[in-house]
């Protein structure tokens, strides 16, 4: 009995520890496919670092700037100072840039930048001075002190326009979103064949040019005109850019048929003026009782200060006053022809000086016999005083025979491009490129 009873016994206790042993198993299996019980420290997130913004060769977001413009009275060394950098250490940065940089003298209104590193230094890191748009001065303050002037890259871009003239050619590229400065050198270019104090409303011009920009988007002026059709009084006038003798370096603008646009003579002294009263040998004046009294002259009635040109090459004869005719300029072009300029509030020439056409030989005033403002524009031909506007004049210098051939080949593309310019109000003239041609300069 007590034989059965332990056998009994040592079966129940075989049975518990198999499945106890079971349940443990299941209990490791359970734990190791289970997913792990979640940690108590988070996980970071990642956090992007913002692309840098480089500006001056420093990334922008490591710094705190601070723009101001220079005050009367401001130095570099006052600026500094009032920023928390003592004397000593301005001296030594003083010594660190000279020869390097020129900063003492800073022109009123020009702006300038302070960086100051993200740090707890309440002193600046960087000093910027920007005089133009072109080029900027760089001075470090802390670290490794140094000074540069950094001049901008400059990129070319090739551009062209179109427009009719509503008014004057100024107003004209103002309302088409164009540069200004277009204006002056499509005056230059026609400034022997289309005279722009008579230009009419319907006039119209298209213009393959380049113009100059830093930043991208910042002009710093036209660079050239390399063709241009101006339509004025229904008559088409091509101007084409041409050097026309490579050994003393004569650039000049030539028609389609390969003829010089310049003359020996400019239609006028003075830039955009208007024609107050012309050479007549009738006219008429209420102050003299209505007596016919000839007026030998051109006046061009512009505001004092305006530059007056001399219209070709010459030598000054004259150069002095009378009652008259006031301040006033003669110059003697040749055995032919010879000019007058009266009426100056001041002259720039002196009797026996050389001077070329285009060379500003006085400014517009009013001294002498004159009613108001303006420039009497005299000229002789053979000795006698004749109206300019109704002589023949001499053209310059035309393209030499052995060049004619090169001239027309190098104007077939740009002919082309010309009249492929649509005249159509709606031509995006500013941002038009002629075919997308950029040219870098360091």
């Amino acid at each position: 009995m007590k034989l059965a009873n332990s056998r009994l016994n040592t079966s129940r206790t075989t049975i518990i520890l198999f499945f106890g042993f079971w349940a443990f198993t299941l209990t490791l299996a359970s734990s190791c496919d289970a997913p792990p019980a979640p940690s108590s420290v988070e996980a970071k997130e990642v956090v992007e670092m913002p692309p840098p913004k480089m500006k001056y060769g420093y990334d922008l977001n490591q710094y705190h700037a601070i723009h101001k413009k220079i005050r009367r009275g401001d130095t570099f060394g006052a600026i500094l100072e009032a920023n928390g950098i003592d004397y000593p250490q301005v001296y030594e940065i003083l010594q660190a840039i000279k020869g390097k940089v020129k900063i003492n003298r800073l022109q009123i209104g020009k702006p300038y930048t302070l960086l100051y590193s993200q740090d707890s230094v309440p002193t600046p890191y960087a000093f910027i001075y920007e005089p133009g748009v072109e080029s900027y001065t760089k001075i470090q303050l802390r670290d490794s002190l140094y000074g540069e002037k950094v001049t901008k890259p400059i990129r070319i871009v090739e551009l062209q326009a179109a427009a009719t003239i509503e008014s004057s050619l100024y107003e004209t590229m103002i309302k088409s979103g164009l540069n200004d400065q277009l204006t002056y050198y499509l005056a230059d270019v026609y400034a022997w064949t289309i005279d722009f104090f008579r230009l009419q409303k319907g006039d119209r011009f298209k213009v393959i040019y380049t113009e100059r920009f830093v930043d991208d988007s910042i002009s710093i002026g036209i660079e050239e005109i390399k063709a241009a059709y101006f339509e004025h009084n229904g008559k088409p006038l091509y101007a084409f850019k041409f050097e026309s003798d490579s050994l003393v370096g004569n650039v000049d603008y030539f028609d389609a048929n390969a003829k010089n646009l310049r003359r020996a003579f400019l239609k006028a002294p003075v830039k955009f003026s208007r024609i107050s009263s012309r050479y007549n040998l009738r006219r008429r004046i209420k102050f003299y009782g209505n007596r016919i009294k000839p007026h030998r002259g051109t006046d061009f009635a512009a505001s004092i200060g305006t530059p007056i040109m001399a219209t070709a090459n010459g030598t000054v004869v004259k150069a002095s006053y009378t009652r008259g005719n006031g301040n006033y300029v003669t110059i003697k072009h040749n055995n032919i022809y010879q000019t007058q300029y009266l009426h100056m509030k001041k002259r720039k020439v002196r009797a026996g000086q050389y001077v070329k056409q285009g060379d500003i030989i006085g400014w517009v005033g009013m001294t002498g016999f004159t009613a108001g403002p303006h420039v009497c524009y005299r000229f002789w031909k053979y000795g006698k005083q004749v109206d300019p506007f109704k002589q023949k004049l001499p053209a310059a210098k035309p393209i030499s025979e052995n060049l004619k051939a090169q001239f027309f080949s190098a104007i077939e593309t740009l002919k082309y491009d010309l009249e492929c310019i649509p005249f159509e109000p709606d031509f995006l003239n500013k941002k038009q490129i002629a075919d997308h041609h950029d040219a870098t300069q360091p």
